[in-house]
């Protein structure tokens, strides 16, 4: 069994929210069904599933019922599994086929007998019909492909190792060489597998690296399949948008050149093709800002933007036959700029990052600017030997107007601190963690002197 970070957020949810519902959203084969069955499975005496794309019938479920009562009959004439009040988990997939589902999930909480999980991959929904969400009835959690601690864990590196490594992260003081090596190499491992569970299975289960591409190029397929199905409008300017990220990825600038699909291409006209990648969890926007100063996003500049694929395995699974004994060769003629990248965008999104990226035309570009702890936080992936070259990121921390206090360099080399820079080891950008507010911020304000 592949360990899943979110399902430790799954019990945690289900013994802290009494009375509400959880979603599961994310892109196609990410897991989240199997994580969902696996956590039901292990917590609940009765499991009922109703799968909304394997059996289009259970959308009528929703369709004029008069109530929580009624939906429950209709359940209860669709399964022969038990339902046993305060025993028995109803699981909802692929709720992108009955926009009901929402509306109805508020009664079914209320009337209180069973608990509720869902699960979707967006595709084809809009965001208000998916996510206008009943207040304290149901939260959403966003799940993403596997990160590279997760990809660790299913290759059994120990919890003592990776504990370890984050004292290293934390206390910058260098990794020991050995660990530091093979570390590397496991990184370039993920580089090719990527996180995809299927592929990650397949790795585990033959260690057959042509065996992964075949699975890779299912689950692409699958994408582009799923383009052409739910949105028929927008499909062909869909599926170029996305059989361009490897390409735009490796260009010099990185940026998406909207040219390169029209000559008339307006942003504003096809906007609604890169929210749609977004929403279905098959690519991340990383959008410019116009200053690298917190809040971000009052600079950023919606039509400026770079465009990741949401598995980097996926993303070299794209390029052209060969990069993958490139990579593992870690040959020094390639440019695995656009990978590296790639992967640390997709790690700081599955950890909560709103990631962005600045570029000037006197500075130059940084790669990737993030708010930490209360700062703008200048990040930049090095592939080669020259990881200590970035002018743009001195001109950045030189500069009096952004007052920005530390960097981190994410390179193939151990840890090493020079002035306000950070070098850090590529496989480490897992280890940046949003700070969150504690569950019990009790706060007390002295009024008397109002009350007397």
């Amino acid at each position: 069994m592949l360990h899943r970070s979110i399902t430790e957020r799954i019990e945690q949810f289900f013994e802290k929210e009494k009375k509400a519902a959880l979603m599961v959203t994310g892109a196609r084969q990410v897991g989240k069904t199997y994580c969902i069955r696996e956590y039901a499975k292990q917590h609940f005496k009765y499991v009922i599933e109703i799968n909304f794309l394997e059996m289009p019938q259970a959308v009528a479920l929703f369709e004029n019922a008069t109530g929580s009562d009624d939906i429950l009959m209709r359940i209860s004439a669709l399964t022969d599994i038990p339902m046993e009040k305060d025993r028995t988990m109803i699981f909802f997939d692929e709720v992108q086929e009955c926009r009901e589902i929402v509306t109805a999930i508020k009664f079914l909480v209320e009337e209180g007998s069973y608990r509720y999980i869902l699960s979707g991959s967006l595709l084809g929904v809009e965001l208000k019909d998916i996510r206008s969400v009943p207040v304290g009835y149901m939260s959403i959690y966003e799940m993403f492909p596997m990160d590279f601690f997760e990809f660790c864990k299913a290759n059994r590196v120990s919890e003592k190792v990776l504990d370890k490594l984050k004292n290293c992260f934390e206390e910058k003081i260098p990794v020991d060489d050995l660990i530091h090596d093979r570390m590397m190499d496991l990184f370039r491992l993920y580089l090719i597998v990527g996180g995809m569970p299927a592929a990650v299975q397949r790795y585990l289960d033959t260690n057959n690296l042509n065996e992964v591409m075949q699975v890779q190029k299912g689950i692409i397929q699958l994408y582009k399949k799923d383009i052409a199905r739910y949105d028929p409008e927008h499909k062909l300017y869909l599926e170029e948008i996305f059989q361009l990220i490897p390409s735009e990825l490796n260009s010099k600038n990185k940026r998406f050149i909207l040219k390169n699909l029209n000559e008339n291409f307006k942003f504003s006209r096809y906007e609604h093709s890169f929210i749609w990648l977004k929403e279905a969890g098959v690519a991340l926007p990383v959008y410019c800002v116009q200053e690298p100063q917190v809040p971000l996003l009052l600079s950023k500049a919606t039509n400026l933007f770079k465009l990741f694929l949401s598995d980097v395995g996926l993303l070299a699974a794209m390029y052209a036959d060969g990069l993958q004994i490139r990579i593992l060769n870690k040959e020094n003629n390639i440019n695995f700029g656009s990978v590296y990248e790639n992967a640390v965008a997709q790690e700081l999104c599955a950890h909560g990052f709103e990631v962005y990226y600045f570029n000037n035309k006197k500075q130059g570009e940084l790669d990737f600017v993030i708010e930490f702890e209360g700062e703008a936080l200048p990040l930049e992936v090095k592939s080669g030997k020259d990881y200590t070259k970035h002018r743009a990121l001195n001109h950045v921390l030189e500069s009096p107007n952004y007052h920005i206090q530390n960097a981190i360099v994410f390179c193939n080399e151990n840890i090493e601190v020079k002035d306000q820079i950070f070098y850090c080891p590529i496989y480490m950008a897992g280890f940046l963690e949003k700070r969150t507010v504690p569950e019990d911020y009790i706060y007390t304000l002295d009024l008397s002197v109002l009350q007397d």
